[in-house]
């Protein structure tokens, strides 16, 4: 799995939003959008706005690979139903992000890691794949050493974090379930974004 290394920060600024909700805010010193002295920029193309929606999406979920989008757009787009409900569930239910979703983890990013280092159970057993489909019912946990991890535990005491709806979580246990498979409007985005424009998009380049 390819693993983000590039600035976050300069991809917070661009949107406008602490989007990997850092502890120390990026927009904070500098809030203009990166570029010699916060340029204006022009009126977007139609392709451009599509775009930009798609590029919303990738950095919220921890700038997820474009192959990753594609292979969850046809997937929805092969199942009965909402397209964009799907395509959206298929990415909020990815291991990673149900992780940082339980407060596990401080940043999209950390969560990447966590369950990478093998500190991620679900149903007892480890699970270091970070794409990793998450299903109803099934309990995501911190595994015995990960439990002894200060980071974890700062991030489970985070009271300015809410667990959505769709999730339940035991905070001294260090576990958690996937209750239900979430619509789109119980997504808790930290930016609007148009899951309807970013689908358009996949379909005309794919």
């Amino acid at each position: 799995m390819v693993r983000y290394t590039g600035p976050k920060n300069r991809i917070a600024r661009r949107f406008g939003a602490n989007i990997f909700g850092k502890k120390r805010n990026p927009l904070a010193h500098k809030v203009n959008p990166p570029g010699q002295h916060g340029a204006k920029r022009k009126k977007k193309s139609d392709y451009g706005v599509q775009l930009e929606e798609k590029q919303k999406l990738r950095a919220i979920y921890g700038m997820l690979p474009q192959k990753t989008l594609v292979k969850y757009y046809r997937d929805a787009v092969r199942l009965t139903g909402n397209t964009q409900d799907l395509f959206l569930q298929r990415i909020e239910c990815r291991l990673d992000n149900i992780v940082y979703r339980l407060k596990f983890a401080l940043t999209p990013f950390h969560a990447q890691q966590l369950v990478a280092h093998g500190h991620i159970n679900v149903d007892g057993k480890k699970v270091d794949i970070r794409s990793f489909e998450v299903k109803e019912g099934m309990v995501v946990s911190v595994s015995e050493k990960g439990k002894k991890n200060a980071l974890i535990q700062e991030a489970l005491e985070r009271s300015s974090v809410d667990v959505p709806e769709y999730l339940s979580l035991d905070g001294p246990g260090m576990n958690g379930k996937l209750l239900v498979k979430p619509h789109m409007d119980q997504v808790p985005l930290p930016i609007p974004v148009n899951v309807a424009v970013v689908c358009e998009f996949l379909a005309y380049t794919t």
